[in-house]
């Protein structure tokens, strides 16, 4: 709150009309938001899945897509020299007043947008038992909405904002998810749902209680919009997420892109591609003609949905799609990383490379967003040093859950 503030009043004071949001508002409200009224940019203040201590700035363009990292980069160098005192504002009610600022409240008009893409009176024919966990953040307003619309038999859990997020990061990862999976299963829900802490990510638990990877979801919605839904388009994905997805989509006879972590990136080969999905391991996506960012919320939604139309259990889809793609296992692991790791790590690992050291002979290898490995026989791992935290991610795919994490045990070695 404090913060949007004080940015309209620095907008207001260099003359640029700002719009706030009545209260707060999950990211891709913000995005829908901004591309609604044709903003220059939009500004979403948010810690995102991270703990309250990294809150910090997504910035859109009027289309709803994140900038770009040039864009990023030379608007943190110019804030950088810039010296406080000479930052200009006005009081947020003197700008109010004088019709350089207002409030504005999209969620009504959001809704509408999500559930222009959901069939609705599917979802009220299934009436779904359903269970939410928003994680103290922001998603609990519009989702919520939406479900009671859609006649599911609905219950929240950690649904009241919190800025500290419980005393955890809030991010819908297995482990996090263990109370939402023991309510599913105790009380015989048909699904869980969680959302990050701007709603921007989801997170899927199935009727026995066991955490759906993002991955397996992914293949299981692409498969759905093609197969179910009768639409036509390929599919984009960044470098850590299933090969598993350019299987599925060369079956359906159409295109898979990989572009580095990051939506922007995924966002900008949908527009190029005219993609039907986007997606992402880390538990975005979005669809064509929505918003150009993630959206958690709108992919609830569509999760039931797929449910409701197929009258299928999770499992179940995935045994359909599996028969198709044949299986791999992904394994993820992270390890504490500094500034010395990001240079001698992979050179390290071209230096193996060179030298025939690795575990599968090598048919690729991949620079643009840290190292990724391509192996014969379809597996791949890559390391990637995150751009948020002092962290070396490690992502490895391979025929069979060892293998995976032989391959990530193999990298974490070359890295200490």
């Amino acid at each position: 709150d404090y913060a949007a503030q004080a940015a309209a009043e620095v907008f207001a004071g260099n003359n640029i009309h700002a719009i706030l949001l009545k209260e707060d508002g999950p990211t891709p409200l913000i995005e829908f938001a901004t591309e609604r009224v044709n903003a220059v940019y939009g500004l979403a203040f948010t810690a995102s899945h991270n703990s309250p201590e990294w809150n910090g700035l997504k910035v859109f363009h009027g289309n709803g897509a994140l900038l770009m990292t040039e864009e990023t980069d030379r608007i943190e160098t110019e804030t950088n020299q810039m010296a406080l005192e000479n930052v200009v504002k006005i009081p947020l009610d003197v700008a109010l007043s004088a019709g350089i600022a207002e409030y504005g409240d999209f969620t009504n008009a959001y809704v509408d947008r999500v559930e222009s893409f959901i069939d609705m009176a599917a979802l009220r024919k299934a009436g779904l038992k359903v269970i939410v966990d928003t994680m103290y953040g922001v998603g609990h307003l519009t989702l919520g909405i939406i479900l009671n619309e859609a006649r599911c038999r609905v219950t929240f859990i950690h649904e009241r904002r919190n800025p500290l997020f419980g005393g955890r990061s809030p991010a819908p990862d297995m482990e996090a998810l263990r109370m939402l999976s023991a309510y599913v299963r105790d009380e015989k829900h048909d699904l869980g749902l969680a959302t990050d802490g701007d709603a921007d990510r989801i997170a899927v638990i199935d009727e026995q209680g066991n955490y759906v990877h993002i991955n397996d979801l992914l293949l299981l919605l692409y498969w759905y919009l093609h197969e179910v839904k009768g639409q036509r388009g390929g599919v984009v994905r960044n470098v850590a997420t299933t090969h598993l997805l350019d299987r599925l989509a060369a079956a359906f006879g159409e295109k898979c892109v990989e572009t580095p972590v990051g939506f922007k990136w995924i966002a900008a080969g949908m527009v190029e591609h005219q993609a039907l999905l986007g997606g992402e391991s880390s538990g975005g996506l979005t669809i064509r003609g929505h918003i150009l960012g993630k959206d958690g919320i709108f992919a609830c939604a569509l999760v039931i949905e797929m449910l409701a139309k197929t009258g299928k259990r999770i499992a179940e889809l995935q045994e359909t799609v599996f028969k198709i793609t044949g299986r791999l296992f992904s394994v993820e692991d992270n390890l504490p990383a500094s500034a010395d790791m990001r240079v001698v790590v992979p050179q390290r690992v071209k230096a193996l490379i060179g030298g025939n050291q690795a575990p599968y002979p090598v048919v690729r290898v991949r620079e643009d967003d840290g190292t990724k490995l391509y192996f014969e026989g379809g597996g791949w791992v890559l390391l990637r040093f995150s751009g948020t935290e002092p962290v070396l991610r490690i992502f490895a795919e391979a025929e069979t859950p060892v293998k995976a994490r032989e391959l990530v045990d193999w990298l974490k070695q070359c890295a200490q």
